[in-house]
């Protein structure tokens, strides 16, 4: 490691640290279904995963020719996320157990994603994690979402961390090469075995190929906090 105050932990947050998944394909469902669009099924969505809620609507509203502005469908998103997030969002398990094992080894962690900030801080909020990630940052503060890396280098930027001494975890391809890009090291948890194999992944230094099912967070501590 580059600094003696050892290693610091970035989350993704949806697919890695939480399945709210879910909630996005049925708030995207609902978001459409109000601009005359039926039928969108979940392998529709699943191709956004790892991108950043405004790069997916400018995607969707090309694609469907939907006249409103980014904007108020950025708002309409949110406004029927929320609502199912605050109904029912649950952590992984086994990142729960990471979280707090990393926190009581006084390490670091911060939120990174591509959602907007109150769907973080209402999600961290739900499941009970808030008190863990004190540090959050969302794609709408930087100049550009995943598979870009500002998201991780300005979460580096205030855990006041090298990028060298950051561990991302994350589940999606464009999130790998966003923290390779920021020359971070990876723990990588495919959320669909579709994308096991993505040449993205290849650049992670630990990679649980079954996703949340083969994650072990004893082994992925370990990884973390061991030296390059």
């Amino acid at each position: 490691m580059s600094s003696s105050r050892g290693p610091a932990v970035i989350f993704d947050l949806d697919g890695t640290l939480v399945d709210s998944e879910p909630n996005y394909y049925e708030a995207g469902r609902r978001l459409l279904a109000e601009y005359g669009v039926t039928g969108f099924t979940w392998e529709q969505h699943a191709r956004f995963i790892g991108i950043g809620t405004r790069e997916t609507l400018e995607v969707l509203r090309r694609e469907y020719a939907i006249e409103a502005p980014v904007e108020e469908l950025l708002a309409g998103k949110n406004r029927h996320y929320l609502a199912l997030a605050r109904e029912s969002t649950e952590a992984f398990p086994r990142m729960r157990t990471l979280a707090h094992d990393l926190h009581a080894a006084g390490i670091r962690m911060a939120v990174a994603s591509g959602s907007s900030r109150a769907a973080i801080e209402t999600v961290l909020a739900t499941t009970g994690l808030a008190g863990l990630m004190a540090t959050v940052v969302s794609a709408e503060e930087v100049a550009h979402g995943k598979p870009e890396p500002d998201v991780f280098l300005e979460a580096a930027r205030r855990l006041g961390a090298p990028p060298a001494d950051c561990v991302v975890l994350e589940d999606a391809p464009p999130g790998a090469e966003a923290a390779h890009r920021a020359g971070m090291r990876c723990v990588a948890v495919p959320y669909l075995p579709s994308t096991a194999g993505a040449p993205e992944f290849g650049t992670a230094g630990l990679v649980f190929p079954g996703g949340q099912g083969e994650f072990d967070a004893r082994t992925a501590f370990a990884w973390v906090t061991s030296p390059d």
